[in-house]
Parts: C-alpha cells; sequence; structure tokens
C-alpha cells in the first residue's frame, strides 16, 4: 500500500526526490505525507505553488485508473519502498522516487553490470572498439547498461544483443516513448529478447534539456564501473563519468587516434585516472576476474593493407581520414582539399568497392 503512495507523488508536479524526502522526514511514511494539510505541508517546508499544485493533483488523481493503464500498457513500477528496488541508486543523493520499466524486472537484479557510453556521431573506430568489448563483457556475464542514445550507446545495445546478453536502457523520457525515432526498433527488441527499458519520467513525458544528464545519474549508479569507448570533449558521457567517480566506482577508457577530436573526452579521462582499456582483460582486472583461457578476445585492432586493396591514392587518402572518424562530404572536402562535387564522385566508386558507407549523411569505413 506505501508504494501506491510513492507512485502517486512521483506523478505530482513539483514533487522531485529532493521534495519527496523532505517529506519522508518530516512525516515518517509517503502516506500520511498524502494525507497531510495544507498547514502540515507549509511546515514541511514546501511553497505556496507547490501546495496548490498538489492539492489540485490529489483531488483529481485516481490511484486504481492510474495503474490499470499502466498494466494495459505492459509497464511495472518499483517504488523506494519495495524489495526490489535496486540498493545501488539508494546511495544517490537524490535517488528516483519510482523506477518505471518496460521488460523484464529482473535485469535490474544482475550481479554483475557495466555501463557503456560515448559518442553519438561514432566513429568506425569507435564503433568496432564498442562492438568487440561489449561481445566479450558479455560472454564474461554482464549486463551492459547504456541510454539508447545514438551512437556508442545504441551500438552498445545493439552488440549485447546480438550476443545473448542483458542489457538496460536507461531513458531521459517516458517508458512508452521510444527515443530517439531512429531507436524504435532497438527499443522493441530490447524488450522482446528479455531485457529491460527503465526510466524515472512517469509515462507519456517527453525528453527535455535536463532529462538526459539526470538520467546519467542512474546508468552510472546501476553500473559496477563505467566504460567509455569514444567520446568528445564535450560528450554528455563524461557527465556520467563524473557520476561513476563521485559513486566510488571505476572509470574505463579507450584510448583513440589523436588526430580525431572523437577522441578528447576519453583522453581527457585517461589523464584523470580512468583506467587505460587496451583490450578486455584490462576491465576485468579491476573486477579481480581472468578472461577464460584460449578464449580469444574478439577485439584485437585491425589493420587496413592498402596494398592488396588496390586502391588509388585519392581512395586511400580518404579512406585513412575515415578510419579515425566518420565524416560528411563537406568535412572530407575541407580536409583533403579537393571540390564537393570530386570528393562526391570519389566516394561513390568507394561505396561501390564496397569499402565504405554511408549513414545519414556521414561516411565511415565498413
Amino acid at each position: 500500500m506505501e508504494s501506491l503512495f510513492y507512485l502517486s507523488f512521483s506523478l505530482a508536479d513539483g514533487i522531485g526526490p529532493k521534495t519527496f524526502e523532505l517529506l519522508l522526514k518530516k512525516f515518517g511514511t509517503a502516506e500520511k505525507a498524502w494525507e497531510s494539510s495544507v498547514n502540515e505541508l507549509k511546515d514541511a517546508g514546501l511553497g505556496p505553488k507547490t501546495i496548490d499544485a498538489l492539492n489540485l493533483f490529489r483531488n483529481t488523481y485516481n490511484p486504481k485508473e492510474y495503474i490499470q493503464k499502466l498494466e494495459k500498457n505492459k509497464i511495472w513500477y518499483i517504488s523506494q519502498n519495495d524489495k526490489e528496488y535496486p540498493e545501488s541508486l539508494k546511495k544517490l543523493p537524490n535517488p528516483p522516487i519510482v523506477v518505471f520499466g518496460r521488460g523484464d524486472k529482473s535485469c535490474l537484479s544482475s550481479p554483475k553490470t557495466i555501463g557503456v557510453v560515448g559518442a553519438r556521431k561514432v566513429t568506425s573506430y569507435g564503433r568496432e572498439v564498442t562492438e568487440g568489448l561489449v561481445a566479450d563483457l558479455v560472454s564474461y556475464g554482464f549486463t551492459i547498461i547504456s541510454g539508447m542514445a545514438l551512437g556508442v550507446d545504441a551500438i552498445a545495445h545493439i552488440a549485447c544483443l546480438e550476443n545473448n546478453g542483458a542489457t538496460i536502457a536507461v531513458l531521459g523520457n517516458g517508458v512508452d516513448l521510444p527515443f530517439p525515432r531512429e531507436n524504435q526498433s532497438l527499443y522493441q527488441n530490447i524488450i522482446e529478447q528479455g531485457s529491460a527499458i527503465i526510466s524515472e519520467y512517469p509515462p507519456g513525458t517527453n525528453p527535455s534539456k535536463g532529462s538526459f544528464p539526470a538520467r546519467n545519474r542512474i546508468i552510472a549508479a546501476l553500473s559496477d564501473g563505467i566504460l567509455i569507448t569514444e567520446a568528445a570533449e564535450d560528450s554528455g558521457s563524461l557527465i556520467t563519468a563524473d557520476w561513476s567517480l563521485k559513486l566510488n566506482k571505476k572509470v574505463f577508457a579507450v584510448p583513440g587516434p589523436i588526430t580525431s577530436r572523437m577522441s578528447d573526452g576519453t583522453s581527457r579521462l585517461l589523464k584523470q585516472g580512468a583506467v587505460l582499456v587496451q583490450n578486455t582483460q584490462d576491465i576485468l582486472n579491476e573486477f579481480s576476474l581472468q578472461f577464460p583461457s584460449g578464449q580469444a578476445s574478439s577485439n584485437k585492432s585491425k589493420k587496413i593493407n592498402y596494398k592488396k586493396m588496390g586502391l588509388a591514392k585519392d581512395e586511400i587518402k580518404i579512406l585513412k581520414l575515415l578510419e579515425n572518424e566518420e565524416m560528411t562530404v563537406d568535412e572530407l572536402s575541407k580536409r583533403v582539399n579537393y571540390s564537393v562535387p570530386v570528393i562526391m564522385q570519389i566516394l561513390g566508386v568507394m561505396e561501390i568497392k564496397g569499402i565504405i558507407g554511408n549513414i545519414n549523411g556521414r561516411y565511415r569505413v565498413i
């Protein structure tokens, strides 16, 4: 019964984790707080606007109808008061009042977890590294946690599912809204393949500028450590790394080409003391685990043999740039000092040869 009142407060405007914590300290239980008078709410430290909004909500909210709506949409929830609520979340200074979810709830009790985050505009290098490391970590029983954003996040989720692993996607919006839209099929696959989608935001909540940094703290809290495979200097994944450090957890970073701006973020983390990751065992060492003997790690670096490929000089020049990061036609034109029509002609030939691919206007090595 108490859990229902936690749910009710999580849906009320103006009642966030910090305000809810004040109410619990004042009244002892969520039920008593819900049934408190206006004067009692004032004594608890709530402002007039918050009290008015809460009163309006209490008079119009029907908990039975809301629960039925959740069940109809196959959405579950866990409150701070429930035994299933992850202990790791309670260590946050502002833990979610309620966690909403779709898919397999048991993923939240996974014994070994690691967050894998990074750049949205991922390069072919970042893609390869992420896929390889995730495949190995899954084979060792790690549940992969990420934010289902474009780039590294999505690649980590996909690689996990392709290797029959469990993954948790932490959204910055309601669990009923696949976001971004480009990842709608990934959203469905996560649910259908026995993994989980979770969020602290009620169903129907659209993403906002502040919701993504907030969800990063949940990724950090649920993970035993955070792995950043590729990140620019201003990448949001660095917020997740900061939260991991605040929670006294390990931060792992993969070094990248110094010629790529997409390595600036991971380079900074390494300078600040993050664990250098050159292979999967570097991660396992920090957990006192050993990669199975005789089992080859899937993240060996690959070198392109240009001579065997029989490429023209112009093609080699472009391919070397795309090895480090995905680029648009305009970006390539500036880097090699060729006109856009010439670049497009070269890229067209390279696509026909099956050397490169084009995703949303950005070219990468296949």
